[in-house]
């Protein structure tokens, strides 16, 4: 019984120690004066003291003290709440502190079975032609595409292992994928959070453990930010650049359709937002028939 418990509290210590970091992370990345705090002596280190996430969450010094060092405090879904608002923290990020704590969310994950692609679902990618589009699970796989999914990435998808079909892995390992992404330096560290925010709800999932090991395989910097960072980040609607060799740079409107719950598999359509965007979507389309 000793063996198989050791697994366990492993794991539940180095949850309470990721818990530690990212309040410590927030804590430090909060402005006391934006906050209406008075000032109080020369501040050693950036962002709140303590004391004062302890005041504001109306709990004790020692107690949040603990919490932070990772040590086991068992705390209560109210108290959590009260220091996830102390801390500024954004809906996902209170949803990740929650699923640190050991704690239920405000909205519980469901287990959400969706391997296989119903031929509905394909007629709809197909429909949405020349507009790209994908089936995505919540660890960033991609089940499903149209081919003008795979023409705005530069990838042919049937050449790609199953395995190796993922958004994260192929920004990190594929050079076409990655050159059509504009501002670049700015994506790895979106998907760093993107996915820390993911993991939470599956710590300890083997196939969630591997995805993970995988991808500090195959890159260092993702491993760096990994352990440097403790940012979290839900998927949202945005606008995206992207550029291509030939027609250069051009922006499209992200969208998202959950299947189920919120972490359930998502329909990802890209939209053109202008003119330019409407050309580019075009032009892709009329590449395709010519190599086809």
């Amino acid at each position: 019984m000793a063996l198989m418990s050791e697994p366990v509290t492993s794991l539940q210590d180095d949850t309470r120690k990721q818990l530690g970091a990212f309040l410590r992370a927030r804590r430090e990345s909060l402005d006391p004066q934006r906050l209406g705090l008075p000032r109080s002596g020369r501040r050693r280190t950036p962002g709140l003291r303590r004391e004062e996430v302890a005041l504001l969450a109306d709990v004790g010094v020692t107690w949040y003290t603990w919490l932070e060092q990772g040590r086991d405090v068992n705390p209560s879904s109210t108290v959590m709440a009260a220091v996830a608002k102390a801390l500024q923290c954004t809906p996902t990020e209170a949803r990740h502190v929650f699923v640190l704590a050991g704690l239920p969310p405000g909205e519980a994950p469901q287990a959400v079975c969706c391997e296989g692609i119903s031929e509905g679902t394909r007629r709809l990618l197909d429909t949405l032609m020349p507009k790209p589009a994908s089936i995505q699970k919540p660890n960033f796989d991609i089940v499903a595409w149209n081919d003008s999914f795979g023409h705005l990435m530069g990838v042919d998808f049937n050449e790609i292992p199953p395995e190796d079909r993922n958004c994260i892995y192929l920004f990190l390992t594929h050079p076409a994928w990655r050159a059509r992404l504009g501002k670049r330096d700015d994506v790895l560290p979106i998907f760093v959070s993107y996915f820390r925010a993911a993991m939470a709800e599956h710590r300890g999932d083997p196939l969630w453990e591997a995805k993970l090991a995988r991808f500090f395989a195959v890159s260092e910097e993702f491993k760096t930010l990994w352990h440097q960072r403790n940012e979290v980040r839900g998927v949202e609607n945005q606008l995206k650049l992207f550029t291509h060799p030939e027609f250069g740079d051009f922006t499209l409107q992200q969208m998202y359709w959950y299947s189920a719950p919120r972490n359930g598999s998502r329909l990802l359509v890209y939209l053109p937002v202008d003119e330019t965007g409407e050309r580019a979507l075009t032009w892709l389309a009329e590449q395709a028939v010519i190599l086809s």
